[in-house]
């Protein structure tokens, strides 16, 4: 265990998170999405668990360390439900208060249609898979940046 540091965040989701850089992406998966696959095509080449908790908790918990980026109007994206895209279920209602509360403020998710949503993945630093059992359980994170303190 580390002090400060959410018990979730395993040695190889530190590692990955401490390893992605500035506009890289991070996706945080629900049971069924093809996560091994679609991890394969990553930067990092390999599937990260997130086992047994909520995408609310694991997305709390990588923001807990992870600032969003501020450049971006997708920094912070959700899979749009198939045939009712401005349908906002209750994990991702969950996981968009987790965003609200690490950045202290409103953020709000931007939706991406399941299949751009799979290419988004494909193309991100890593995929980590959660115990999520909820339909459209999925989201994308952009990476930012920690400013240098104030002199």
């Amino acid at each position: 265990m580390l002090k400060g540091i959410s018990p979730l965040l395993n040695a190889d989701v530190l590692y990955a998170l401490r390893a992605m850089g500035h506009g890289d992406d991070l996706i945080i998966a629900d049971t069924n999405f093809p996560s091994d696959s679609v991890a394969r095509e990553t930067c990092l080449g390999e599937l990260l668990r997130i086992d047994n908790v909520s995408a609310a908790e694991a997305a709390a918990a990588v923001l807990s360390v992870m600032p969003l980026d501020s450049f971006v109007d997708d920094a912070a994206a959700r899979m749009e439900i198939v045939g009712a895209p401005t349908e906002i279920p209750p994990v991702q209602q969950e996981v968009q208060q987790a965003i609200d509360a690490a950045e202290g403020r409103s953020w709000p998710m931007v939706s991406i249609e399941r299949n751009a949503f799979y290419e988004r993945a494909k193309q991100a630093y890593c995929v980590i898979q959660t115990g999520e059992r909820r339909f459209y359980g999925c989201f994308a994170f952009r990476k930012g940046v920690i400013p240098p303190d104030a002199a």
